[in-house]
């Protein structure tokens, strides 16, 4: 009886402790799941960035979009400016070697003309000349042609002397040089010799485009008496049209034929127009250490003129990038960021480097590994970085 009671006893003294072991046990056991003591991270395992929640009307307001990266064939470029050109089988000033009243203009400026087109008829009492001794030596060569066969025959039977027969020659052969330069100056005035005769003798002459192209200019007007030599017409073909670029020295190394060019006028984007470069020249330019690159245009637009100032991007080196477009990554001071969904209406910000742009889009590089189909912002990353900074000074747009 005294073993037993002693036993009970002890077992009731221990108990106090026994309950109290397993108090602290449970409460260990409760604090390792308090949320509040978790490591802040996200889907991917890592510590998450800062974070900015939106409600369903703020993203509607802002006009919120997401897309994922893609792999995008990226250019680094090399600025340059220069103008538009016309090489010069590409522009034309009409004149006549003949001045004539005029008589006829059956074109206007700005309108378009082929080559051969009648610019304008002008009349010369010279050009009737001009007609009347071209017949006259034809008549005439057929008098000498028959002369000189007449003294071969007597030569060969020893009637006449050699002198007689070389003179008949002399005389042949001077008709035809004569003949042949009036037929040479008769089709400078655009008149066929072949097809001349006496009923068809004319004193009019027409002026005509020696290129295809547009008129930009007419220097004459109807009565007036056009002068030899002094430009007429203006004509250019703006299906020419190149650029010439302006490339300095330190950057020659970049630059090589082939290249493909991108380029705006003023008023545009500068990725608007394209062109390939065909050629470079061999000496710096007079007065900078530079030298023209010139680029053949891939396509003529109307509004493209010669003499246009342009700014240009000529692609150099080429990579395969993961990118966004541009106004997916923005800037707070000298670091660049982007914003990814990590919740539904809820975006992290996410530290990147930055790579080649070209036409919009930037090769993005994440510091922290992000999922393959990340959803990140491409349109509104400029609010949220907007709103992580309010209070803590300015950011960069």
């Amino acid at each position: 009886m005294k073993q037993h009671s002693i036993s009970t006893n002890g077992i009731l003294r221990t108990l106090p402790f026994l309950f109290a072991f397993a108090l602290l046990t449970a409460c260990g056991g409760a604090a390792t799941e308090t949320p509040g003591e978790e490591e802040h991270r996200d889907v991917r395992g890592e510590e998450k960035g800062p974070e900015v929640a939106l409600t369903a009307e703020q993203i509607k307001a802002v006009g919120l979009i997401t897309g994922t990266m893609e792999k995008r064939g990226l250019k680094t470029s090399l600025k340059a400016n220069g103008r538009l050109v016309l090489p010069p089988d590409k522009s034309a000033q009409v004149s006549v070697l003949l001045g004539g009243i005029v008589r006829d203009i059956p074109v206007q400026e700005g309108q378009r003309v082929e080559k051969g087109q009648v610019l304008a008829t002008l009349e010369n009492i010279e050009f009737l000349q001009l007609q009347q001794d071209y017949l006259e030596t034809q008549a005439n060569l057929l008098v000498l042609t028959a002369d000189l066969r007449r003294q071969q025959d007597l030569h060969t039977d020893q009637i006449n002397a050699t002198k007689t027969l070389e003179r008949a020659q002399a005389d042949l052969t001077g008709a035809e040089a004569r003949f042949a330069t009036m037929a040479a100056k008769l089709r400078i005035f655009g008149t066929d010799p072949a097809r001349l005769a006496p009923e068809a003798i004319s004193s009019t002459f027409a002026l005509r485009a020696p290129i295809s192209g547009n008129l930009t200019h007419i220097a004459i007007n109807l009565g007036q008496f056009a002068e030899p030599n002094k430009p007429l017409f203006v004509v250019v073909d703006n299906r020419g049209l190149h650029i010439d670029l302006n490339v300095f020295e330190q950057d020659l190394a970049r630059v090589h034929v082939g290249q493909q060019v991108v380029f705006g006028h003023a008023g545009e984007p500068v990725g608007q127009h394209t062109a390939t470069i065909f050629g470079m020249n061999k000496a710096f330019e007079s007065d900078q250490q530079a030298i023209i690159v010139h680029a053949k245009l891939d396509d003529t637009a109307e509004e493209l003129l010669p003499g246009m100032y342009i700014e240009a991007l000529i692609m150099t080196d080429s990579t395969q990038a993961w990118s966004l477009p541009n106004e997916a990554v923005v800037s707070n001071g000298d670091d660049h960021f982007i914003f990814v969904e990590d919740e539904p209406n809820t975006y992290e910000q996410v530290q990147i480097r930055t790579g080649a742009s070209e036409l919009g889009y930037t090769e993005v590089v994440p510091l922290t590994e992000l999922p393959p189909k990340a959803k990140v912002v491409v349109k509104g990353a400029y609010y949220l970085l907007s709103e992580l900074t309010k209070g803590s000074g300015e950011h960069d747009h």
